[in-house]
Order: C-alpha cells, then structure tokens, then sequence
C-alpha cells in the first residue's frame, strides 16, 4: 500500500503538505476518540502558515492499493491543537473527526 499524506486550508483548498510531491516522515496515532499527527519537517514557509491557520485545516490520507480502489480519509482539525516543536523539528497536528470514502465509488466507509 502507498499512502500520501495532504494538509490543506479548509477554506481556500491551498496545499499546505503533500507527500506524494515531497516526501516528509510522519506518523499517524490513534488517540481516544481523535488521531495525532506527526510530521518531522523544518520550519518552513508552509509550516508557519499551517501554524497560522490551524482552526482552519483539513488532513487527508489516501490509501493507494494496487488490487483495489483507493481509500481517501479526510481527517478535519476542528479545534485540535496545532503545535511546533522547534527542537525536534515537528509539526504536531490533532484531528477529531475523519470520514474515509472510495472516491471512485462515492461510498463513506
């Protein structure tokens, strides 16, 4: 399976992250009711702008498989904590809500 992670701007759909044009480590953790996000990246133009808009992201996840459709997961950011650690260059992202849908089947999962 190959996944590509997105963080875009909820409202003017600019792409923030893609990993599928520039490959950054993340990690994806299950927690609670929500999911965390992290992403080792120096700071950057687009991470102070993730910074800046955080009340204002959408996250997505596509899950690419070569025997069956690709899931997409769109992960909304709502009032999750957005944070910086510039030590460790990572960018921590908190979700709390996450529709996955096969968008060639317009089926939600």
């Amino acid at each position: 399976m190959k996944e590509t992670l997105l963080v875009k701007h909820a409202v003017g759909g600019r792409t923030f992250i893609d990993t599928g044009k520039q490959p950054l480590d993340y990690e994806v953790i299950p927690e609670g009711e929500g999911w965390r996000f992290v992403i080792r990246t120096p700071w950057n133009d687009k991470v102070e702008e993730i910074v800046k808009w955080r009340n204002e992201l959408n996250v997505f996840l596509f899950e690419e498989y070569s025997d069956r459709p690709t899931v997409k997961n769109w992960y909304y950011i709502k009032d999750g904590p957005v944070e910086y650690d510039q030590e460790n260059e990572r960018l921590t992202i908190h979700a709390q809500s996450r529709i996955g849908y096969v968008p060639d089947e317009f089926t939600v999962l």
